[in-house]
C-alpha cells in the first residue's frame, strides 16, 4: 500500500522541536512492506491542514496525521479536519468519562480537557485509556489516522493500532513485496552502488542507497505477483547482495553494530572492556544501549589526562613522554592495561585527536590510533580520518566496534 505523512505543529516548522515522529513512522512502514508518496510537516493553520489532507486522500491508499491533537488553543487538527471534510466535531462520551475523573475540581482545567473529547464525526477511537487517545477516519474509503505528536504516546498507538490495521485492510495478490535493510561499515555510497549495478538490472526489484553517519544502508524491494514469486526474486536478489558486500555487511534492518558484536560475543561466551580517550566514552555509551549487554559487557575507563592513562590502566609515563598521547604504543597499553584490569576476554582502546585544533602537521586532526587486546594478543591500527568533532568520534567509536567484530569472525 501507498501513504503520505502529515506531522503538524508550529513547534516542528519552526525548528523548535525535530520532527521524529514521521520518520520513525516512515521508517516502520518501509519495513511493513508499504510505500510512502510524500512526507509533509505543516504549521497549525487549519486551511493549509485542510488541503494538504484532501489533496493527500486523492492519491494515496492511506494517510497518518501526528500532531494538534491537545487541549490547548493551538491544537487544531481536529477543527482542521472537521471542517475540511465536513465531519461534524461530536463529543465522544468513552474519553469523557476517563477525563473527568481525573481532574475533580479544576474547572479550569475540565473546560480545556473536554476538547480532547470532541472528535470529527465517525472517528473511531483508538485507545480511550490511553493518555492521548488517538483515532481513526475512513474518508472515501481511504483510512486516515490521526495520531498525537509526542513521540512516546504516537509510537505506543502507531505500533498496537495502526500496523496491525494496514496488515489486514488489503489482500491485494497482485502486488507481494519482500524488503530488506542491509547495513554497511567501511564502504563509501558510491561503491557500493558501482558494485551492486549489475543486480539493479535485473527486473521487479529496487535498491537504494542511503548514507547514515558512518555507515551507509542499502534497501532491497522486491515486487512479485505471488507471495511464492516475490520470495524466490527476494532470496536470489538477496544471497547476490551479501555475497558481494562480504564482511563489510555487518547486520541487517535494525541491527545496530553493537548489538551484532554483542551477539558474536555471547557464541564465544567472551567479555568486552574498552578504553576511551577521544571518544570520551562513546563506544560504552553504543554498546550499553543494547538491552542485555550486561550479559556481554564488563565496562569502560575515559582516561582522557595523561596521568589517568597511568593511574588507571598502567601506560607507562616513558611511553607517553616519548610517543605521545597520541600514538600506537599507547593505544596498544591502553587496551593491554584494560584487559588485565577487567579480566576480559577481549578489549579496545582508542587514542586520537578530533579537533577542531589540537593537530599537527606530524599527527593533523583526525589521527586516531585503535588497539584490540584479545586474549592477550595485540592488534593496533591507525587511522586518517576526517569531518567534523563529532564526526571524527563517531567514526572512531564505529571503527573500534567493527575490528572487534571482525576478530571475532575469525575466531568464530
Amino acid at each position: 500500500m501507498i501513504g503520505e505523512i502529515i506531522a503538524i505543529g508550529d513547534e516542528l516548522t519552526s525548528g523548535r522541536i525535530a520532527n521524529t515522529t514521521s520518520s520513525y513512522a516512515a521508517s516502520r512502514l518501509f519495513a511493513a512492506g508499504h510505500e510512502i508518496f510524500a512526507m509533509h510537516t505543516l504549521g497549525d493553520t487549519p486551511e493549509l491542514i485542510g488541503e494538504a489532507l484532501k489533496r493527500a486522500i486523492r492519491r494515496v491508499d492511506f494517510v497518518i496525521v501526528t500532531g494538534g491533537l491537545g487541549p490547548t488553543s493551538d491544537d487544531l487538527t481536529n477543527e482542521a479536519v472537521a471542517a475540511a471534510l465536513n465531519r461534524p466535531p461530536t463529543l465522544y462520551r468513552e474519553i469523557l468519562e476517563k477525563i473527568e475523573p481525573c481532574h475533580q475540581g479544576a474547572a479550569n482545567d475540565q473546560v480545556s480537557l473536554e476538547k480532547l473529547a470532541w472528535l470529527p464525526q465517525g472517528a473511531e477511537v483508538l485507545n480511550a485509556q490511553s493518555r492521548m487517545a488517538g483515532y481513526l477516519l475512513v474518508y472515501d474509503s481511504t483510512p486516515i489516522f490521526f495520531l498525537p505528536g509526542v513521540p512516546t504516546q504516537m509510537k505506543q498507538l502507531f505500533s498496537e493500532h495502526v500496523l496491525p490495521f494496514l496488515a489486514g485492510w488489503t489482500s491485494d495478490d497482485r502486488n507481494h513485496i519482500c524488503r530488506r535493510i542491509y547495513r554497511t561499515f567501511g564502504l563509501t555510497e558510491n561503491l557500493i552502488n558501482r558494485m551492486l549495478v549489475p543486480i539493479e538490472e535485473a527486473g521487479n526489484l529496487k535498491i537504494g542507497y542511503y548514507p547514515v553517519d558512518s555507515e551507509v544502508h542499502v534497501s532491497l524491494t522486491v515486487t512479485g505477483h505471488s507471495r511464492e514469486e516475490s520470495q524466490e526474486l527476494f532470496n536470489l536478489a538477496d544471497s547476490r547482495i551479501s555475497a558481494i558486500l562480504g564482511d563489510r555487511l555487518y547486520g541487517y534492518d535494525h541491527d545496530s553494530m553493537a548489538a551484532v558484536t554483542g551477539r558474536l560475543l555471547q557464541e564465544r561466551s567472551w567479555a568486552l572492556s574498552v578504553a576511551e580517550s577521544c571518544t570520551g566514552g562513546l563506544i560504552a555509551a553504543k554498546v550499553t544501549e543494547v538491552a542485555g549487554s550486561s550479559a556481554w559487557f564488563t565496562g569502560g575507563v575515559v582516561a582522557y589526562s595523561n596521568r589517568l592513562k597511568e593511574q588507571l590502566l598502567g601506560v607507562a609515563p616513558a611511553l607517553l613522554e616519548k610517543h605521545g598521547a597520541v600514538s600506537e604504543p599507547v593505544a596498544v597499553a591502553m587496551a593491554e592495561g584494560v584487559w588485565q584490569r577487567t579480566g576480559s576476554e577481549i578489549s579496545v582502546a582508542v587514542t586520537g585527536i578530533a579537533g577542531p585544533a589540537g593537530g599537527s602537521e606530524e599527527k593533523p586532526v583526525g589521527t586516531v590510533y585503535i588497539g584490540v587486546c584479545a586474549g592477550g594478543t595485540i592488534t593496533s591500527s591507525l587511522h586518517n580520518f576526517s569531518g567534523s568533532r563529532r564526526e571524527i568520534q563517531e567514526i572512531t567509536a564505529m571503527t573500534a566496534l567493527d575490528l572487534v567484530r571482525r576478530v571475532l569472525l575469525d575466531e568464530v
